[in-house]
């Protein structure tokens, strides 16, 4: 047998600053033209591991490692990065991480110059890489005035640039609109289809990953190797252990695994969309519940009139208006660069609009001072690191407390705000990595972090870019429970977010954006069920609803929600 492309063996990684190595105890193989899907819950230490693979840690980022290491017959452990990545490419789960260059051709060209390639080589693999990304047309721009999904796309370009025979990815899609997803995993069809080129992929999007992956490698809490096999052996077979960990399963098996809590058994578990429609047809249902869909009545608590931003010659926002009612759940929905970041920062008065066309409670944005407003609105960024001013969790969750006091400006004692930071550390899972500084936590725990800071001084308005990226299921599930627990309370929510089914299955109300301005709004139902509006766009529909679209009894056809299913908790 030809020796494995890479090897983890027992491998164990422990941070400076941690009294537990996460992983603790990672093994997996990975042969020569295989791709391998790695699941874990958050923080379990995926991309700690990740990073090990090229020599990073602990080369680059200090930590002890027991265990070995071994890629394509070397040692990282003794081999320099240098060398090793010559071999592995690695797409970090937060792009701007590694994005070094001024422009988008010599980033991409960046890496291959460093290979001492020849020029005439190093061009053309730059160009066939950034079409491939569909990121040609902006090979001149700065990657700064890039969308966090057209970066994503430039990462992935740099790596599949450098023909390495490992290929590394961490979150590829996260930032990804649907239509930029699809072409990704497109793109790592292409790729893996000769069979000379390994994958090691981490992604919570498990629907877009099967496809193209041979094999399955589950870790535990605590970064173990609790499964390995192929994807239906491992995910059918241990689909409640996994469901248990709080790791994301295919929609169809989540799918299942709901309706048999309800008592209704389909004859085998689905693992595809098309396998729960054939497996739904093939039993007697019951009647759906009925469906029940909310509406708010609020008073408008933000109008925006007119609203253009632009950026040098870029027109980001064009002509936009519309009202956010109070007790509204609204989704921002659109293509990468379509204004979505632009749109969520300015009706929140978090970058300055221009003056007189946001109003925030009556009152202009652009004229609102930093400590009336985050007593109004609590941001949570796509990056969360971008918000991160202190040195450790517990310090970050009680700065805006010292800083702006609690929503009603009133200044809060240090018992009080050392109250509700315990209470917060609680109730997002952190209270062990209190200490720790934010910028060494997972890439779901900094997730929470900033969901945290928002939260605890207890705004009407709480605006989020894209909450669930890099969650687990159990804390997606967590957040967003938690955030309809707020609406009810009388929180509005404003979120950009690619998952449609999250937003199926959480918002009263749709924006899609398209080219700076608003191509619909309107009900979820609505929006979500014209697909010719959603291909324009480059969206899609939720996948329940794909897989439900074809059910033979037309009643199960309009069930586009987990929480329409029977056995929904919600």
């Amino acid at each position: 047998m030809p020796a494995p492309a890479l090897t983890l063996d027992d491998v164990r990684i422990r941070h400076a600053d941690r009294a537990e190595p996460t992983p603790a105890g990672v093994s997996l193989t990975v042969d020569a033209g295989e791709v391998v899907l790695l699941l874990g819950p958050s923080g379990c230490g995926k991309s700690t591991a990740a990073l090990a693979i090229n020599g990073l840690v602990p080369q680059s980022i200090p930590a002890e490692v027991d265990g070995t290491v071994t890629v394509l017959g070397r040692d990282a452990s003794s081999t320099t990065t240098a060398l090793l990545s010559e071999h592995v490419a690695l797409v970090f789960q937060d792009p701007d991480a590694q994005i070094v260059t001024e422009s988008v051709l010599d980033e991409t060209c960046f890496a291959l110059e460093n290979m001492l390639l020849p020029v005439t080589e190093i061009l053309a693999r730059a160009e066939e890489s950034l079409r491939t990304v569909g990121l040609w047309q902006r090979r001149d721009d700065s990657p700064d005035i890039l969308s966090g999904g057209e970066r994503q796309r430039l990462a992935i370009a740099c790596a599949l640039a450098m023909r390495t025979p490992i290929l590394v990815l961490d979150e590829p899609t996260a930032n990804l609109d649907p239509s930029g997803s699809d072409d990704v995993y497109a793109v790592l069809r292409r790729v893996t289809a000769t069979g000379d080129r390994s994958v090691v992929l981490i992604e919570h999007d498990v629907d877009a990953a099967l496809p193209i992956v041979d094999r399955v490698v589950v870790l535990d809490r605590a970064g173990r190797t609790a499964f390995t096999g192929a994807p239906r052996d491992v995910i059918v077979g241990h689909a409640h252990e996994i469901t248990a960990m709080g790791v994301w399963l295919p929609t169809a098996t989540m799918a299942a695994e709901q309706l048999a809590s309800a008592g209704i058994e389909l004859k085998a578990v689905p693992l595809t969309l098309p396998e729960l429609t054939r497996a739904m047809n093939d039993v007697a249902l019951p009647a759906p519940p009925a469906l029940t869909h909310e509406h708010s009545s609020g008073e408008p608590l933000i109008r925006v009139r007119d609203l253009t931003i632009a950026r040098g010659d870029s027109i980001l926002l064009d002509q936009v208006s519309l009202d956010v009612r109070a007790g509204d759940f609204l989704a921002i929905v659109g293509a990468n660069g379509a204004g979505k970041t632009t749109l969520i920062q300015a009706i929140t008065g978090v970058a300055r609009p221009p003056k007189k066309h946001v109003s925030l409670a009556g009152v202009d944005a652009a004229t609102r001072d930093a400590r009336a407003l985050a007593g109004r609105v609590g941001f949570v960024f796509q990056n969360p690191e971008h918000q991160f001013v202190a040195n450790s969790v517990a310090d970050e969750l009680a700065y805006g407390l010292r800083v702006h006091g609690d929503s009603s400006g009133d200044r809060l004692a240090p018992p009080q705000i050392a109250d509700r930071v315990d209470a917060m550390l609680d109730r997002l899972g952190l209270s062990e990595l209190r200490d720790v500084h934010p910028f060494l936590l997972s890439g779901g725990q900094k997730r929470r972090l900033s969901v945290g800071t928002a939260l605890i001084i207890g705004a009407p308005i709480l605006a989020l870019d894209e909450p669930t990226f890099g969650q687990d299921r159990e804390r997606a599930d967590e957040l967003m429970a938690m955030l309809s627990e707020l609406r009810v309370n009388g929180t509005t929510i404003i979120i950009v977010s690619h998952d449609m089914q999250l937003v199926a299955d959480y918002a009263s109300r749709v924006v899609v954006l398209a080219n700076g301005r608003i191509a619909a709004d309107g009900a979820p139902a609505s929006i979500l069920s014209d697909i010719e509006l959603l291909r324009r766009h480059s969206l899609r529909q939720p996948p329940l609803a794909r897989a439900m679209s074809g059910v033979d009894d037309a009643a199960w056809r309009r069930v586009t929600r987990f929480t329409d299913l029977p056995g929904a908790t919600r």
